[in-house]
């Protein structure tokens, strides 16, 4: 493709070389640069890629596109020099792919929570109005039938923009994608076209990257930001941050809540393990799913889908039938009658969110045992928090390793015990083994007594110093429990 045509949109600060340049790859990985490549050269947190400019014009790279100047330069090669190189990287790969998201509707849905299963139960209720769909979740991507492989929240611009030109080429009319804080802040998706927004909540999570919580709301709200006057930005006033990703936004507003006025409403007649009873827009509706954390999940798809003009009795037929994401308040229940759920709550609230579900449905002479553990390398300061809310919301909590990824297992332990208060160090316990501490709830629980393994959700993986072993918590609490009688 000629540069000239790739370079539209792009904020360019000078260009020296030819502009006429065929460009026949993207690249931001020096180690995937061939002959004809375009490379960018992004000042990553750890990694700077100006340094690696000689070595893929020496590999064939045709263009660079960068934030500073090489002290010399190949008069065999045309340099792009940009502001940000990330956010170019965004506004090429559209422009590389034929801008994919202007042939569908593309709309994005961010927040701390909510994001996968909001998605997922959007990208099923359009499979079930018979629409080409498209989805982009930290569970999988998935084209129509054809399922492809998720690596990140949201892929870099590069992989994400040739996933929509597949979409499209396959017959999508809409993609649902979760649009995470990183994404935003990286500018993964500059230039992308959306036809709406959608915010779930914000809650304390990611402070490692964004430090302050300021910043973390404010990548949230980048998203709103940049949404067109055409598009939709829909948001959950219950949160006492909702209204604040609307204030500066083109996109038409719209709300939607259980406890406030807003424009598409519900409210809780029923909740138990057998599904949730609601009443949205005045109409009573049975579903499959459980907690008030999915009455909001489930508002929100609504809402959605007739902001994108779908027959409101339609939505809410086709959405009754529908189970979510893997992983989200996954459960089952042994011959003994003990209730096991996998949920990948991994913030504070998340957590208390499927606890607090729980006690609305139990009885409550039945034991909640909680088998919990804190990711490495992510942010520390909600480890206390966790095992605080857990400890709070359990009759007795198990205290594991998570996806310790490069740290000691057991320091991020000890950063949980910290919120244990003295009161509650009675009924909490710390194994480090994650497979044996499952185990070990499943052994104490007597029948009727409902164990939550929370963290990890629809993952199949543990990450162990940077090695990824199969480890299922569904797989695993199942055995466990058919082993009981």
């Amino acid at each position: 493709m000629n540069l000239q045509d790739l370079l539209y949109g792009v904020s360019i600060k000078s260009l020296t070389g030819l502009p006429q340049v065929e460009v026949t790859a993207l690249a931001f990985d020096s180690r995937l640069v061939n002959p004809g490549t375009l490379f960018f050269a992004i000042k990553g947190t750890a990694v700077d890629g100006h340094r690696f400019i000689d070595q893929t014009i020496a590999a064939g790279a045709s263009v660079i596109v960068c934030e500073e100047l090489p002290a010399e330069l190949n008069e065999n090669v045309t340099y792009v020099e940009v502001a940000d190189s990330a956010e170019a990287l965004g506004v090429i790969a559209c422009n590389f792919y034929g801008n994919p998201s202007a042939d569908l509707k593309l709309v994005g849905i961010t927040g701390t929570n909510g994001k996968t299963t909001i998605a997922t139960l959007l990208f099923q209720l359009f499979g079930g109005l018979n629409y080409g769909v498209g989805l982009i979740s930290t569970v999988q991507n998935q084209i129509n039938d054809r399922v492809v492989a998720a690596t990140h929240t949201t892929p870099n611009p590069i992989a994400l923009n040739e996933l929509l030109r597949e979409m499209v080429d396959e017959g999508c009319e809409y993609c649902f994608m979760e649009v995470s804080s990183h994404a935003v802040s990286q500018h993964r998706i500059a230039g992308l076209t959306f036809a709406g927004g959608v915010f779930s909540n914000i809650t304390h999570d990611h402070l490692d990257f964004h430090k302050t919580f300021d910043n973390y709301i404010k990548a949230k709200k980048g998203f709103f930001d940049m949404l067109p006057k055409s598009a939709f930005a829909l948001t959950n006033t219950d949160d006492k941050n909702g209204m604040v990703m609307l204030q500066n936004t083109k996109a038409y507003k719209k709300t939607y809540a259980l406890k406030q006025m807003a424009d598409f409403k519900a409210k809780i007649i029923e909740n138990k393990f057998s599904g949730l009873h609601l009443e949205i827009d005045h109409t009573d509706v049975y579903f499959k799913m459980v907690g008030s954390f999915n009455a909001y999940n489930l508002l929100a798809a609504y809402g959605t889908a007739v902001l994108l003009e779908q027959d409101q009795l339609r939505v809410l037929t086709t959405l009754s039938a529908l189970s979510g994401a893997e992983g989200r308040f996954d459960y089952t229940v042994s011959k003994s009658g003990i209730v096991g759920i996998v949920d990948y709550a991994h913030t504070p609230d998340a957590v208390q969110n499927v606890l607090s579900t729980i006690a609305n449905i139990r009885k409550g002479t039945e034991q909640v045992i909680t088998v919990i553990g804190c990711g490495g390398d992510r942010d520390k300061t909600k480890r206390p928090v966790m095992a605080k809310v857990a400890c709070d919301w359990s009759d007795k909590v198990i205290l594991t390793s998570d996806n310790p990824r490069t740290e000691d297992p057991q320091a991020i332990i000890k950063d949980m015990e910290a919120g244990v208060s003295p009161t509650n160090q009675r009924k909490a316990i710390s194994i480090l083994d994650r497979r044996e501490a499952i185990k070990t709830a499943c052994h104490i629980a007597q029948p009727g007594d409902i164990i939550l393994i929370a963290g990890k959700g629809h993952e199949k993986y543990q990450e162990i110093n940077g090695v990824r072993q199969h480890f299922d918590d569904k797989e695993i609490i199942n055995e466990q429990l058919n082993q009981i009688s």
